[in-house]
């Protein structure tokens, strides 16, 4: 983690007042601490700018990490290069689940640019850019600035995301936030050529980042050209670990190897970040791709005269092993490949020394003791977590006739060198991974009996995000002596989601296995894991499906489409009370209605036959006549992210937690009437058969009024409180009967008693018939009660959930209340005046209404279909699901009219 050494100061800077005004509850800032933010106060700046973005609720002070290290790393070189880092206040909205303000960030963002361009002019070195680092949703809003109309894209040169979700939003609760998303991915797309003079580069947080998953971090596949890079945090080199999404702002690792990658960014001519699209790229593969474990140099090719009078020592074996410590003398260490090339493909050496110094080297003009010049391979290494290392393909290097490998003077250090000539094929082993079905009942294993210090396993269709294993790697030593660390690495080809485990040897590893995006449909390659091994020691690979993990993949991926289906259970048990309404005459229980109705045997079927029906020209032809919208299934199906399996588990979650909230509800509703008859004790409260009363469309007027003046979810949230103080009452009044009739049954009971203890006369007898029938009658109305208490139980918790996905809209309206009264835009004001209609008079209705109307059965049958379109056109788009729960409260509405 990383941390402040003095006390970190934030500059507020001035706005112009047209911005100041039109941005209110937006500002800038300027990070600094101790004698750099003193000496920064009158704003006579001469670094080079970088303006951090806030994402989702974050704050501007999040800067702090970048700020602090950039800091220390200029006062380390006496500031010949400085960074200055700006931050912007977005007042912690939350623009992940409201899309309204993206728009209104951009534009200030882009009002931002200019400011800060402003305070440098007239400066030696005056930028014409501005380098971005955008966190989360901060990341995407720095994306949509080139799709304003009057942007330069040259005032950006760098954009650095971190765990932004590129792809699509995590949780599509609003049209503003899905539109916002096609403008600016449409427009990377289309304009991928224009954009090559910006680089991007796009980390992700790795599986530890449960609030975005880095599949959506991946910059659109259309947009790789040569300026873009998407990396996960586990694979960047020095990092090797998966961070949260929020600890990915801080994690030092992280952050060392961005700043390191702004210092070496900078032109020395200009002073500020080079022009140079092709040498930005190298900079970020360089700390974010593959390490050399060397300082980046623009000329790494130049040859290189090997001098100092050091020993020469040839060496012909294949495989060589030298340990030294405290050697005062170096040496060259010469490997001639005349021999090597007609028996082995590769060679493979490793370094135990972690600094940044060259090691090895191709020689390329040797006379018959040394080497004279020579081509540093030292760039061809890659930094592990234990060692460096190299890998070379003899083919490649027809004009080599010595590998040279230069240990360095040393005192204090002990440090090992490795080498090794193999052939690929012997390094190398098959493993089909197991089926996705054997629920880890079957397993694959291989025994690699390891006298060389590399072997890859090659893991054989091993190519689907639902795909999850668990490897074991068991590693058994002959001498039990002091060895190296082992390091495992899982490398998939087609992405930078490398994971790398360090285990000790021997030692027992669990590695899990599993994806991130698919494997594209033109790519061939397979995961690889990499075992850097110790000589002479014996490895067992077991490989098994993880069911656990499984479902992890399937919730990761599908997770926020969870709400869709709890609404369509909760939907089809609504149609089911109402179908036993018909039949029987009585509404059953919601727990039990649910177990009857919610099959996933409704839905599925027939979503799968549109989306392959879909499939056909003619009925693309016929689909799009009609201007239906896309089927998510079909649009999953298409991203290699969907099969039939996910929907079935996914209902089946659904069932539960709609179980379960429904058990939550009818307790809650216990619990809190029980309260209303203990301290208020009412009477039996007088019914009201009048549906449309002056009081109540007073009520809706205002309602809507407020609505159209404020916010519509906070007229949802109070008509939900108005619902459920009604609920409460009905079930307040329900008790107090049932009380009623308790009494009135044991003074019936005591008056038959007395009758026949004493000579009955007729009147007696007419006197209990009549108080028979009132009986009855009492006994009919509670039914009734309990019957219209059920299903306005099961509306409750159906309205529920529309409440859920309207609140946050509710809660940004609440947070900038003081900017604005009205929220603007609004994606629910037109649903909440529909809504406070409808509910209005559902929340005074009866079953005893309902039950007469002609319109009752087409009420009844309707939320099949609602479910199957709910699940057909929301998963990707969740602010569709209170518009079919809507229509079907409608019809319930004519129900209680018609």
């Amino acid at each position: 983690m990383t941390y402040m050494y003095e006390y970190p100061e934030y500059l507020k800077i001035k706005l112009p007042k047209k911005t100041a005004r039109r941005y209110p509850a937006y500002e800038l800032y300027l990070y600094g601490e101790g004698n750099y933010a003193e000496a920064n106060k009158n704003l006579i700046l001469t670094g080079i700018p970088v303006l951090f973005l806030p994402g989702n609720a974050g704050s501007y002070k999040q800067v702090r990490s970048l700020g602090s290290i950039a800091l220390r790393k200029a006062e380390d070189i006496d500031f010949k290069y400085h960074f200055n880092f700006f931050s912007v206040n977005f007042n912690e909205e939350l623009v992940a689940l409201y899309g309204g303000s993206l728009q209104r960030q951009t534009k200030f963002v882009h009002e931002c640019i200019k400011v800060i361009l402003k305070l440098y002019r007239d400066r030696e070195f005056a930028p014409t850019s501005v380098a971005i680092v955008g966190h989360s949703m901060g990341g995407l809003v720095a994306r949509a600035l080139l799709t304003l109309k009057n942007f330069r894209p040259e005032l950006i040169n760098l954009l650095i995301t971190q765990a932004t979700p590129h792809a699509a939003p995590v949780m599509p609760l609003d049209k503003y936030l899905t539109d916002f998303y096609t403008a600016v991915n449409n427009h990377w797309i289309l304009k991928a050529q224009d954009l090559r003079n910006l680089t991007t580069l796009s980390v992700a947080g790795g599986f530890r980042d449960y609030q975005v998953r880095s599949g959506l971090t991946f910059l659109p596949r259309l947009s790789q050209h040569d300026s873009a890079l998407s990396v996960v945090s586990s694979a960047v080199p020095r990092a090797w670990a998966s961070t949260d999404h929020l600890s990915i702002v801080w994690c030092k690792e992280l952050i060392l190897a961005t700043i390191r990658a702004f210092f070496d960014l900078i032109d020395e001519n200009t002073r500020q970040i080079t022009e140079d699209p092709k040498r930005r790229m190298s900079v970020l593969n360089h700390h974010f791709v593959r390490h050399p474990a060397k300082i980046f140099e623009e000329n790494s090719e130049a040859l290189t005269e090997l001098t100092g009078a050091f020993m020469w020592i040839k060496v012909k074996t294949s495989k060589w092993t030298y340990s030294v410590y405290n050697d005062s003398d170096g040496k060259y260490f010469t490997f001639p490949l005349a021999n090597h090339r007609k028996s082995y493909s590769h060679v493979y050496c490793q370094n135990s020394m972690l600094d940044m110094s060259s090691w090895i080297y191709g020689c390329i003009n040797s006379n018959s003791s040394m080497c004279l010049e020579a081509t540093d391979l030292s760039w061809r290494a890659e930094l592990l977590p234990t060692v460096k290392v190299v890998i070379l393909k003899l083919q490649d290097y027809p004009s080599l006739s010595h590998i040279v490998i230069y240990v360095q003077p040393t005192v204090g250090n002990k440090f090992t060198l490795d080498c090794e000539f193999f052939k690929e094929d012997s390094k190398t082993v098959q493993l089909p991974v197991t089926h996705l079905f054997s629920f880890g009942l079957s397993s694959r294993k291989i025994l690699l009996n390891s006298t060389g210090l590399l072997y890859n396993v090659q893991l054989l269709h091993f190519d689907q995000i639902y795909q999850a294993f668990k490897i074991s790697i068991e590693s058994h030593c002959q001498l039990l002596k002091e060895r190296k660390p082992s390091v495992y690495r899982l490398h998939i080809p087609w992405s930078h989601e490398d994971s790398i485990i360090v285990a000790k040897v021997p030692s027992f590893t669990e590695i899990s296995a599993k994806l991130h995006i698919a494997q594209p449909e033109n790519d061939s390659s397979v995961p690889v894991l990499n075992i850097y091994s110790s000589s002479d020691c014996q490895y067992e690979v077991i490989l098994k499906t993880s069911l656990l993990q499984i479902l992890g993949q399937i919730i990761r991926f599908h997770g926020c489409s969870l709400p869709v289906y709890v609404a369509s259970n909760i939907l089809l048990t609504y149609g089911g009370q109402l179908s036993t309404l018909i039949s029987t005459g009585q509404c059953s229980e919601f727990s039990l209605e649910l177990v009857r109705t919610a099959k996933p045997y409704k839905i599925d079927p027939a979503i799968s036959i549109v989306v392959f029906l879909l499939g056909f020209n003619w009925f693309r032809e016929i689909w799009d006549s009609l201007s239906l919208p896309e089927v998510d299934a079909a649009v999953l199906s298409s991203q290699d992210a969907w099969f039939p399996l996910v929907s079935l588990i996914l209902f089946l979650f659904g069932t539960g937690i709609a179980y379960w909230s429904g058990v939550f509800f009818s307790s809650s509703l216990r619990l809190f009437s029980s309260l209303w008859l203990t301290l208020i004790r009412p009477s039996v409260l007088q019914k009201d058969n009048k549906l449309i009363t002056p009081g109540r469309v007073c009520v809706v007027v205002s309602l809507a009024l407020v609505s159209w003046t404020t916010c519509g979810a906070f007229v949802i949230f109070i008509i939900y409180l108005r619902y459920v103080f009604k609920v409460i009452k009905l079930y307040v009044s329900v008790r107090a009967e049932q009380n009623v009739l308790n009494r009135d049954s044991e003074h019936s009971k005591e008056t038959s008693q007395n009758a026949i203890k004493h000579t009955v006369k007729k009147r007696n007898s007419v006197d209990g018939a009549s108080e028979a029938t009132e009986s009855l009658c009492n006994n009919r109305t509670i039914a009734e009660d309990v019957n219209s208490l059920r299903i306005h139980v099961t509306i409750l918790n159906l309205f529920t959930w529309i409440v859920l996905l309207n609140l946050p809209s509710l809660i940004y309206w609440l947070k900038n209340l003081r900017y604005n009264v009205r929220l603007d835009p609004d994606p629910c004001r037109s649903t909440a005046i529909i809504l406070v209609s409808v509910l209005e008079i559902l929340m005074n209705s009866s079953t005893s209404e309902v039950k007469s109307s002609k319109l009752l059965k087409i009420a009844a049958k309707v939320p099949l279909p609602l479910s199957i379109a709910m699940l057909a056109f929301g998963r990707m788009h969740l602010y569709k699901v209170p518009h079919f729960v809507t229509f079907s409260l409608l019809l319930h509405v004519l129900c209680c009219i018609v």
